[in-house]
């Protein structure tokens, strides 16, 4: 498991990848779709903020190994989740 400072730092910076490719994604498309774009960045920022609480709230009768394991499956489901809206 690595530290959880690494672990905040590397989900600030996808998030935040993420937010620039979603922001450069309206600009740079064909169709300019507004509101599609701010829920798809507000969902980028709920994002980072739950999964930033949660790096620091380790549930309760769960080891850190299994925690962190689900905890990193789940980002990654999101993160793909948002890559495909973005590309989509």
């Amino acid at each position: 498991m690595a530290s959880k400072r690494n672990l905040k730092k590397t989900v600030n910076y996808i998030c935040s990848e993420l937010f620039a490719e979603c922001v450069a994604n309206s600009l740079y498309n064909g169709k300019t779709d507004d509101a599609d774009t701010e829920a798809m960045l507000q969902s980028i920022m709920a994002m980072h903020k739950d999964f930033i609480c949660r790096i620091s709230h380790i549930e309760p009768g769960m080891s850190a190994k299994k925690y962190f394991a689900d905890f990193t499956a789940k980002f990654n489901e999101q993160i793909s989740e948002i890559i495909d809206q973005i590309a989509g």
